[in-house]
């Protein structure tokens, strides 16, 4: 068993996550409901963004090529996917 793999190392590796939360928490204090609220429209946009921009590139290539819908639901699902990504990677940077 690795280093990584043991569950002793993962506990240690959470304690020290929590301590650091913890301290960042003291030193900074709770954020207003202001601040959460803009961060919940941020995170919103972050999804909805890439997800139109995969809907409008999506329908002009199907315009463009008489293709249906084959260009406008692969973008738009491959958008969605994309904006979900770089909501999680903000929400976990954070």
């Amino acid at each position: 068993m690795s280093r990584a793999d043991d569950p002793d190392h993962k506990l240690a590796e959470a304690a020290r996550t929590r301590r650091k939360r913890r301290e960042i928490w003291e030193r900074e204090g709770e954020r207003s409901i202001a601040r959460n609220l803009a961060m919940i429209g941020a995170l919103g946009w972050t999804i909805v963004v890439p997800t139109l921009l995969g809907l409008f590139i999506g329908r002009w290539l199907d315009s463009a090529f008489a293709s249906g819908l084959f260009w406008t639901l692969g973008l738009l699902v491959l958008g969605l996917a994309l904006g979900c990504r770089l909501a999680w990677t903000r929400m976990h940077h954070e």
